[in-house]
């Protein structure tokens, strides 16, 4: 079963594959500035959501060891019973402890088993949402990469523009100063006595 954030990059990318490619290029297209924000607006919504859940689980795993402790506990008390019960009778001394050694080390065994099988579990589904909320930053921060590059492609066409515009303007004033130049020139020579 999918997440939220999984459908949510699933939309992004449909969104971005279905974009329009902007004229005379391959690798950039154009994009509606309120759909992409409302998609990672609620990706930013779903994130904090997601990590808790994760989070969640992984505090579980104590939860886990410590129902595992718990059982350990019982069975050691159960043997201990039987323990107590078996030596009640001197005649039978030998065979009770026999038994009842028996018993705990079985009742250990099967103690560390649940434990060591708690903790893998647990470690299991940690290094999952690990993985899992890892994969979904990945996939966001490919997402935002993405959109810089489209932004700094826009500012560095609006530069380009801007300074054409600018040599333009320093062209037509350099084109008045000589005229201005020329002018002054002109009227002196016919303020100069013949």
């Amino acid at each position: 079963m999918s997440s939220r954030i999984e459908q949510l990059i699933n939309e992004i990318d449909e969104y971005i594959e279905g974009c329009k490619p902007k004229a005379f290029s391959n690798t950039e297209i154009i994009v509606n500035r309120d759909e992409m924000q409302d998609l990672l607006g609620e990706l930013r919504l779903r994130i904090p959501d997601e990590v808790k859940r994760y989070q969640k689980i992984i505090s579980n795993q104590e939860a886990i060891l410590s129902d595992a402790q718990a059982q350990a506990q019982a069975m050691l008390a159960q043997a201990q019973t039987q323990t107590a019960e078996l030596v009640n009778e001197h005649e039978i001394m030998q065979r009770a402890y026999a038994q009842a050694n028996e018993v705990v080390e079985q009742a250990q065994a099967q103690a560390n088993d649940i434990i060591n099988k708690a903790i893998q579990e647990a470690d299991e589904v940690r290094r999952g949402a690990i993985r899992y909320t890892d994969d979904m930053l990945q996939s966001l921060q490919m997402i935002i990469t993405h959109s810089m590059e489209g932004a700094q492609g826009r500012f560095d066409a609006f530069m380009q523009s801007m300074q054409s515009s600018c040599d333009i303007v320093s062209s037509n004033r350099n084109e008045l100063a000589g005229s201005l130049v020329s002018q002054e020139s002109s009227n002196e020579k016919q303020e100069e006595p013949s």
